[in-house]
């Protein structure tokens, strides 16, 4: 995906999560979970997406018998819905347990494009292109 097309929401989360997969089959858990936090922050702004992202995440969590991962990513499917409700979420949070739920972090330029936002990181305002 580094390519110059940016590619749809669903095709980029599609893509990462097949990833995701494929890593942790391979036992390769450290790349599994950055392609998971990088779906989760172009999910976040869609609440079926977000759910989804930090269902896998519990999964992987579950499967790595990471506790305090598993606990973290259930808080965060409680919170989810609330956040994406009220519109106040922490942009580009990586979803994981080792930061904050409530902290913003900076976006990567390539998910910064799939979001539809500036390269620079000046606009910080997902853009929900798929409608």
């Amino acid at each position: 995906m580094d390519s110059n097309t940016i590619p749809s929401r669903d095709a980029f989360l599609a893509e990462e999560y097949r990833r995701a997969a494929k890593a942790s089959d391979e036992q390769n858990f450290e790349e599994a979970w950055h392609h998971l936090e990088r779906a989760h922050v172009v999910a976040q702004d869609r609440l079926g997406p977000h759910c989804v992202s930090h269902w896998r995440m519990l999964e992987l969590a579950w499967r790595t018998r990471d506790w305090r991962e598993v606990h973290g990513q259930i808080f965060r499917l409680s919170l989810a819905p609330i956040g994406n409700i009220t519109g106040r979420l922490p942009i580009g949070n990586s979803g994981r347990s080792n930061v904050s739920a409530f902290a913003r972090m900076e976006i990567e330029p390539e998910i910064s494009r799939v979001l539809g936002q500036s390269p620079c990181g000046d606009d910080r305002t997902p853009k929900n292109t798929d409608a």
